[in-house]
């Protein structure tokens, strides 16, 4: 069983409902510092995908320093730590242009979107 929950949406790229998945997870404490991280084989046979596609998720975690690979220890979760504000907007900036995208797909107003990342956030 894994560590964190994922539901695979049709339309949607599996890599990025991992990574989101995954970071989701850490973020809210479901996965802390020091956890171990199951290896990609067991990734991709939980979740019936690709090696490949599972591997590419987890380099990207890495990347993005939320796993760290330990030699002789496995992949874990890695330490908070802290980034700069300018960090921060660059790391979230392309997830804002989408949020915004998609939220004036919908016809959303600012207030509304507002209203639901106020909902969300708690």
């Amino acid at each position: 069983m894994l560590p964190f929950t994922v539901t695979l949406r049709p339309g949607r790229s599996l890599h990025d409902q991992i990574v989101f998945a995954v970071t989701k997870a850490i973020v809210t404490g479901q996965l802390q510092a020091g956890d171990r991280f199951p290896a990609v084989r067991v990734v991709s046979q939980e979740l019936r995908i690709n090696p490949n596609t599972a591997q590419k998720a987890v380099t990207t975690l890495v990347e993005r320093g939320l796993l760290e690979v330990q030699p002789g220890v496995g992949t874990t979760v890695a330490a908070w730590r802290p980034v700069s504000s300018v960090g921060r907007r660059s790391a979230l900036s392309d997830s804002i242009e989408r949020l915004v995208i998609d939220a004036k797909r919908l016809g959303l107003s600012l207030t509304e979107l507002l209203d639901t990342i106020r909902r969300e956030w708690k």
